[in-house]
């Protein structure tokens, strides 16, 4: 959370609300931990553009959204067996963004059966990778949770029309699909379906009757990231066109090579460009590695996160509408159907934010100067050179 003389300095700077400067995610490897410096170091700022309506009622429609209603019967019911506070924890989020969009895969059968090797091919097929496999149950790690759900789905299809009543559970690792499955059956009971988690809540889809659905695919949504360097033109007259061009080139070649991102109709030279990624993920962390090496090269972009390349660019734009004293360096992404954007901050604003989260005594201390020395200055009838003891202030500030 922010401070609220932080807030309040952000607030007026931008004229938007922050949710959280920097992370409290905890990490557990080298890549997390690179990341969580950076988002510390940086000061970067979460911000809420659109609040999102979180309920079971908008969870339910954004999941037949994002696995796609072709891949899920019209008979089943949608069951919430915690609710999701209304509200975004930013580490949860900086969760999904460092450890990526991959999620295990819990299926277990009443009884031994050799459903289970034909579980294993369909999660092959579907680029899954098998962890653990007995006679009557499997852990497998699938790409993302929607894979997995929809992948769900179609054997527990397969199961009712052997008469057998397939139960499944996603979690970010084994041991959590495993754990979900328990608290579904014993919330729910024995019946066929799939358990889940969605923004801090648990829910399932159960299907009480046998369904037939035409071949089990993702969804056409893609994950487009588009990125535009904010007035090329005055960087160019500072640095030069060559710097332009190897700052666009590096950001290029770390969205290829790292992101595992596809550049599409890029030009040499240019200054902006859209992306393809296999995940959402994915794309959100190019975009803030993006902003962080623009940052870092003197410059700031503009960038925006859609399942589509139109999406993406209009979600970028919304840096010029937002009424700010000055152009902010943002990645803007959906979440839930709230709209929310990572702001990496200019050194000045980093300042004054690092002042007011981790300096108050020095800050106590600087107003108490110049508040004792104004009113003494007063009491001696010098009042007009009070202002003296400000310069005094600001350049302690400065050189400390």
């Amino acid at each position: 959370m922010v401070n609220t003389l932080s807030k309040a300095i952000i607030k007026l700077t931008t004229g938007l609300t922050p949710i959280s400067v920097g992370t409290k995610f905890f990490p557990t490897d080298s890549v997390q931990n690179e990341y969580v410096e950076l988002f510390n170091y940086t000061q970067t700022i979460l911000f809420e553009l659109e609040k999102a309506e979180i309920s079971g009622d908008s969870i339910e429609s954004n999941l037949i959204r994002d696995i796609g209603a072709e891949n899920i019967p019209t008979d089943y019911k949608f069951y919430e067996i915690k609710p999701a506070q209304n509200q975004i924890e930013e580490y949860a989020l900086v969760s999904n963004i460092v450890m990526g969009s991959d999620r295990y895969f819990y299926v277990e059968l009443p009884n031994p059966s050799n459903l289970i090797n034909v579980f294993v091919k369909i999660i092959e097929n579907e680029k899954g990778e098998i962890v653990e496999k007995s006679s009557t149950e499997l852990v497998a790690k699938m790409l993302s949770k929607n894979d997995a759900i929809r992948v769900a789905i179609e054997l527990i299809g397969i199961g009712l029309e052997r008469g057998v009543d397939v139960m499944s559970a996603v979690g970010m690792t084994g041991a959590a699909s495993i754990e979900r499955s328990i608290n579904y059956r014993q919330n729910l009971g024995n019946f066929p379906g799939v358990a889940f988690t969605k923004l801090g809540g648990e829910y399932a889809l159960v299907f009480e009757g046998p369904f037939k659905l035409s071949q089990s695919k993702p969804s056409e949504f893609q994950n487009y990231l588009f990125v535009d360097l904010i007035d090329s033109t005055a960087y160019t007259s500072k640095h030069g066109k060559t710097q332009l061009v190897d700052l666009m080139t590096n950001i290029k070649h770390f969205i290829e090579t790292e992101c595992g991102g596809e550049l599409e109709g890029y030009r040499e030279g240019g200054d902006d460009f859209i992306a393809r990624f296999p995940s959402k993920d994915l794309a959100i962390r190019a975009g803030l590695d993006a902003a962080w090496f623009a940052l870092d090269n003197d410059a700031k972009i503009r960038a925006g996160v859609g399942r589509s390349r139109r999406e993406a660019g209009e979600r970028a734009q919304l840096v010029d509408n937002l009424g700010s004293n000055s152009p902010l360096s943002l990645v803007v992404f959906e979440l839930a159907n709230g709209l929310y954007a990572y702001n990496v901050p200019s050194e000045f604003i980093r300042t004054l934010i690092n002042l007011f989260e981790n300096e108050k005594p020095k800050l106590i201390g600087v107003f108490a100067f110049v508040f004792i020395i104004t009113y003494l200055l007063c009491v001696l009838g010098l009042g007009a050179f009070s202002f003296i003891t400000i310069i005094i202030a600001v350049v302690y500030a400065v050189i400390s």
